[in-house]
């Protein structure tokens, strides 16, 4: 059966270890927590078996930025799916629109209120959880109305 209870796991990445440990303190009882403190460690983590659930992702860091990252996470086939939820300290209009227009899920002005982390991660890993799981049901009912097709052909093969 598909619903096994696992916890669920929120990759966060950020350059800045004051920001891993607060966004860690909020969200560890409800959550597996893994961390990336660079853009290109974030896209390794991001590729492990099981990949996060989620992705709380920091933009302004040196060398890959946010958007980079973004960007590379979208493109690859393993990772394109998981929802990433921007938190960052660029809190233009301009800034947001660019993130959510690439692919993000939301955006989280820094400093961060803990409360509407902790809503907006709950919100967006229960809509991926039921996405997976509609998509896991329709691949389910698909499997099944082809072994059918196949178990009753001979009634559809008529002269």
């Amino acid at each position: 059966m598909y619903r096994e209870i696992k916890p669920q796991t929120v990759l966060i990445v950020d350059d800045e270890p004051a920001n891993i440990s607060l966004l860690n303190e909020v969200l560890k009882t409800d959550y597996r927590i893994m961390v990336a403190k660079d853009g290109k460690r974030a896209l390794l983590v991001a590729q492990s078996n099981p990949p996060p659930d989620l992705i709380l992702l920091d933009i302004v860091m040196p060398e890959l930025d946010g958007y980079e990252v973004l960007k590379r996470l979208k493109a690859d086939e393993d990772t394109k799916k998981i929802p990433i939820i921007f938190v960052t300290s660029k809190n233009k209009d301009e800034d947001e629109t660019k993130g959510l227009e690439m692919g993000a899920v939301d955006y989280i002005h820094k400093p961060f209120n803990p409360a509407v982390v902790k809503a907006r991660v709950k919100a967006h890993l229960e809509l991926k959880q039921n996405r997976d799981f509609l998509e896991w049901m329709l691949k389910e009912k698909t499997e099944e109305l082809k072994k059918m097709e196949k178990e009753y052909s001979y009634l559809f093969l008529r002269k």
